[in-house]
């Protein structure tokens, strides 16, 4: 089954409703006031758009926006367990794939123009340790920054690596994880500024 502009993504349920302590011991987690939280963004690629040559294949991870599991998500009739995920090779925002980690090496990937980054955790200090700042689109500026995690084609067409510091503005960041730990993904049309 291959869709025209869709992935299609297996997830045993949309909301992570438990947690399992050190003994084993499974707990149940309410979700009414932290769902966003809690929300699955991630699962096994059992089928890609047959339209776009996205560089994903089936058996690998692929992370997606929250908006795939809410309300019900986004159910692939008549497969259980299957959720379609919408690819637009034009519009970053547009595009619920956000990365993918190949099945055969564990590389994580931005996809359709998403910047993945991690969060300073104490900005000063990393800054004084740095060059020169050069200027990738003067915006205006910028009130966050953070370090290129993942490196992708797009961020090398801005002269972007992975370690690189990028500025935006605060409030278009969103955070989600790739192997438990946190990271911010925005449209890489959206960062300011580098340091290399």
């Amino acid at each position: 089954m291959r869709t025209f502009d869709l992935f299609v993504v297996e997830i045993d349920k949309p909301i992570n409703d438990t947690v399992t302590t050190k003994g084993g011991l499974e707990l149940y987690v309410d979700n009414r006031f932290k769902e966003f939280e809690n929300r699955v963004n991630e699962g096994p690629v059992v089928s890609t758009p047959f339209k776009y040559d996205t560089g994903v294949e089936e058996g690998d991870t692929l992370y997606f926006h929250h908006h795939v599991v809410i309300n019900g998500g986004q159910p692939l009739t008549g497969h259980e367990n299957h959720y379609l995920i919408r690819w637009n090779d034009e519009s970053t925002v547009a595009n619920q794939a956000i990365a993918c980690k190949k099945k055969d090496t564990d590389e994580v990937i931005p996809l359709g123009g998403w910047a993945i980054l991690e969060d300073l955790e104490k900005p000063e200090e990393e800054e004084k340790d740095k060059g020169e700042i050069v200027l990738v689109k003067l915006k205006e500026a910028p009130t966050k920054t953070a370090r290129v995690a993942f490196d992708s084609p797009g961020m090398q067409d801005l002269g972007l690596k992975v370690g690189d510091v990028v500025g935006f503005k605060k409030g278009i960041d969103y955070r989600f994880k790739i192997d438990g730990k946190e990271y911010i993904r925005i449209p890489q049309d959206y960062l300011d500024y580098a340091e290399v």
